[in-house]
């Protein structure tokens, strides 16, 4: 090992533990946060559950410009309309993201009618609800085209202008069951473990790009119509979000440039958990709190 080399091993530690300290420091100081008067947001699957909340909290906090992308028209039409009384302009247009040609030809049009882009918001995503031997393949697929590989054609369609710009957010509603998987939604739960690795991936891919800047939330069981029916077996430990908060917060990470998101908080424990405890003491922890068994009831929106 050269000397060179071996002054990187020496500093490293002291570099992890000057990061560690300025993060404290910085928890307990207020953020500097984005200004977001100048921006244009567009969000997937807007039409409804938080893709709406979070189309009325960027209005709320000051948003230039709205675009809504989704498959029903109608949902769009009412959000947009709601978000225009609001006194935020806002734009919709039906895309399914699961379709590459649609996504980058829309994008274009957005584009040409609406301007750049400078914060992506995907938050579309499905969800099937049963076991893999149950579930019918083509349901399967659509659950990973929308979910995960919806991300890679809107982030290819929208990223290059924000580097060019050097301003932009990609931000990407994922889910804790990305981290802590239960059965009943292995469609779900396969194709947001592939979402965080993407954003992940693209967020370390950003560091040296001055002026873009990643956010990954990881909401617990939230109380949309996409997840009805979900039982948790104590829902007075651990209730269900309500989608306006999940909004809020995850804004206000975009505003502070937060990488990732963990929603509540307390789940912070559960990835420290599974990282140290064994696999027969995890098995515990799901049966305790029912996650075998919450998809049961599960009905998915109608």
């Amino acid at each position: 090992m050269d000397l060179k080399a071996l002054g990187c091993v020496v500093l490293l530690p002291i570099q992890i533990l000057y990061y560690i300290v300025k993060a404290t420091v910085c928890w307990f100081l207020p953020s500097r946060r984005r200004d977001l008067t100048g921006d244009v947001v567009l969000i997937t699957g807007g039409g409804r559950g938080i893709g709406r909340h979070l189309a009325k909290e960027f209005a709320v906090r000051g948003a230039k410009k709205l675009i809504l992308w989704g498959r029903t028209e109608k949902c769009l039409k009412e959000a947009c309309e709601e978000i225009a009384l609001m006194g935020t302009e806002c734009h919709y247009f039906v895309c399914d993201v699961a379709n590459r040609e649609e996504v980058y030809k829309q994008a274009k049009v957005v584009r040409e009618k609406v301007g750049d882009v400078t914060i992506l918001v995907n938050n579309a995503a499905v969800v099937h609800g049963k076991s893999l031997l149950n579930s019918d393949d083509d349901a399967l697929l659509k659950s990973q085209h929308i979910n995960t590989m919806g991300q890679f054609w809107t982030t290819k369609a929208f990223l290059p202008r924000m580097l060019e710009l050097q301003n932009g957010h990609v931000v990407c509603i994922n889910s804790i069951l990305s981290l802590s998987p239960i059965p009943g939604a292995i469609d779900y739960c396969t194709s947001k473990a592939s979402s965080l690795a993407f954003m992940e991936s693209l967020t370390l891919g950003l560091l040296d790009c001055p002026g873009v800047g990643c956010t990954t939330v990881l909401p617990f069981h939230t109380n949309t119509e996409m997840f009805q029916g979900m039982r948790v077996r104590f829902p007075q430990l651990f209730p269900p979000l309500k989608p306006e908060v999940v909004a809020q917060k995850t804004v206000d990470a975009v505003r502070t440039n937060t990488a990732f998101v963990y929603l509540p908080w307390t789940m912070h424990a559960l990835v420290i958990l599974k990282s140290m405890l064994p696999r027969s003491a995890l098995e515990e922890i799901h049966k305790f709190s029912g996650s075998y068994t919450c998809m049961n009831t599960f009905k998915g929106r109608t």
